[in-house]
C-alpha cells in the first residue's frame, strides 16, 4: 500500500502513470516492429527530427501542447520523407540520410528553443515534464494510442509480411511496399510527438525501444513479443514513477532507467537468446 500510495493520493501521479500506460500500449509495439526490420536507430534519429517542429511551435505559442504537437509531427514527417527520398535518389543509404537529417534537425531545434527560452525551456523541450501532464496532454496522448492501434491492426498482416520477406508482400500486389512503410513511419513519428509531449524528445524513444529490444530475448514468436514489450514497458512505468516519488528522481528519466535495466536484466536471464541461458 506504501508503494502505491502516490498514485491514490495524487491526481498527477495518476495522469502520469496513464500516459505511460497509453504510450507503452501504442508506441512499443512500433519499437517491435522497427527492431524487426533493423529501423531501431532510426526511431532515435526520428526522435531527434521532431525537434525543430516543436521549438518552432515553442516560438510561436509558447509552452502549448497543440502548436509544439503540430510543429513536430510536421517536422517528423518532413526528416522521414526527405530521407527516404534521399535515399532512393542518390548512393547514400536510408540510415546515413537519416543520421544527417537527424543531426542538422537537433542543432537546429537547441537553437531555436535558446533564442527565446531560458534553460528550463530546454530542459522541458529536451526531457519531458511527466508529472506536469494535464488533462489536455492525456487526451491527445490517448488519442494518438488509439488511432495507433486501429491503423496498425489494419496494417499488421503487410507490416509483418514487409518485415521479413518485401518481396513476398510485392509479389501479392493486394498492398504497395512503399505505402505500409510510409504509414508505418507516420504512426512512429506520432507516437513520438506524443511521447515528446510526456518525456521530451531525447527519452521520448527509451520507452519504444527498450522493452521492444528485451523483449526478443523472451520469446521468438512476434505475437508473444508484443504482449511482453507492452508488460515490460508498463512495469517501466511503475517502476519509474514510484523511484522518482520515493527517492526524488526526475521522473522522465527514471521510467527510461527502469526500462533499461530491464533491458539489461534481459541480456543476462533472458531464455531466447540471454548469456546465463546460453552458458
Amino acid at each position: 500500500m506504501t508503494l502505491m500510495q502516490p498514485f491514490i493520493e495524487f491526481g498527477f501521479m495518476r495522469r502520469a502513470l496513464v500516459a505511460c500506460f497509453a504510450l507503452a500500449v501504442s508506441a512499443t509495439p512500433l519499437g517491435v516492429f522497427l527492431s524487426l526490420r533493423r529501423m531501431s536507430l532510426i526511431g532515435d534519429a526520428l526522435s531527434h527530427a521532431v525537434l525543430p517542429g516543436a521549438a518552432i511551435g515553442y516560438l510561436i505559442s509558447g509552452l502549448s501542447l497543440v502548436a509544439m504537437g503540430i510543429g513536430g509531427l510536421i517536422a517528423g514527417l518532413a526528416v522521414a520523407l526527405l530521407s527516404g527520398a534521399v535515399s532512393r535518389y542518390t548512393p547514400l543509404k536510408e540510415d546515413a540520410s537519416f543520421a544527417g537529417f537527424y543531426l542538422g534537425s537537433l542543432a537546429l531545434g537547441v537553437t531555436l528553443v535558446s533564442l527565446r527560452g531560458s534553460s528550463v525551456d530546454l530542459l522541458h523541450v529536451l526531457f519531458g515534464s511527466l508529472l506536469a501532464v494535464d488533462n489536455a496532454a492525456l487526451l491527445l496522448v490517448g488519442g494518438i494510442a488509439a488511432f495507433t492501434l486501429i491503423l496498425l491492426a489494419i496494417i499488421y498482416r503487410p507490416l509483418v509480411i514487409d518485415a521479413f520477406d518485401g518481396d513476398f508482400l510485392r509479389a501479392q500486389g493486394k498492398w504497395s511496399a512503399p505505402l505500409v512503410h510510409g504509414l508505418f513511419l507516420m504512426l512512429v513519428v506520432l507516437n513520438l510527438v506524443a511521447g515528446f509531449q510526456v518525456l521530451g524528445t531525447l527519452m521520448s524513444v527509451g520507452l519504444m525501444m527498450l522493452p521492444a529490444a528485451s523483449a526478443r530475448f523472451w520469446s521468438r514468436h512476434l505475437a508473444v513479443m508484443l504482449v511482453v514489450a507492452i508488460f515490460m514497458a508498463m512495469i517501466s512505468a511503475l517502476a519509474g514513477l514510484m523511484l522518482s516519488w520515493h527517492f526524488s528522481l526526475p521522473a522522465g528519466p527514471a521510467v527510461v532507467l527502469s526500462a533499461a535495466m530491464l533491458f539489461f536484466l534481459s541480456i543476462l536471464a533472458g531464455p531466447c537468446g540471454g548469456i546465463l541461458r546460453r552458458h
